[in-house]
């Protein structure tokens, strides 16, 4: 059974992290987003659950407003081509349904199958946002917090630039 959003809040409450939620009406993209960032503060993001074609799995996150090219992200990698993962594995290694990919989805990654990976500019700023395992909700974490949550679920984040800062186009817009 993946982790509720109010286990998540106990695992952060016991690392001793701080955070802020704010309660929204369910988004699935980006631009659906985009209201929040006037409510709070920090760096917005997108969230991509991608597969290359040997089954690896990553998480790349970064700025909401980055463009991610998915045709030659594989060679920044280090990995075989990548594309989108399909909504059962996400649900199967994350424990959430598309629309609401999040960092915090990694309490639920026992078995260590995602790679991670944190777009450098995004981790320019020192408050972050993302879904608490919910789109129907966003929490503001700083970014040493989010840094020491994601070890504490066994990963160890590769921070890269992996993203443009130019205006993602619709389908880029992960969320």
């Amino acid at each position: 059974m993946p982790a509720s959003r109010q286990d998540l809040f106990t695992r952060l409450a016991d690392l001793g992290i701080a955070t802020e939620t704010v309660e929204h009406a369910a988004v699935f993209t980006v631009s659906e987003s985009s209201k929040l960032e006037r409510e709070l503060p920090g760096g917005h993001t997108k969230n991509l659950f991608l597969k290359d074609k040997k089954g690896h799995l990553f998480l790349v996150i970064a700025l909401g407003r980055s463009h991610i090219d998915l045709k030659t992200l594989h060679k920044t990698l280090a990995c075989d081509r990548l594309s989108f993962g399909k909504p059962e594995l996400l649900m199967e290694v994350l424990g959430v349904p598309a629309g609401s990919v999040t960092p915090f989805a990694l309490i639920n990654d026992t078995a260590h199958r995602v790679t991670v990976i944190l777009d450098a500019d995004m981790m320019r700023h020192e408050r972050l946002n993302y879904h608490p395992l919910e789109n129907s909700a966003t929490t503001n974490i700083a970014r040493q917090d989010l840094l020491a949550f994601i070890r504490s679920c066994g990963h160890e984040p590769r921070i890269m630039a992996v993203a443009s800062t130019a205006v993602a186009s619709p389908e880029q817009n992960g969320s």
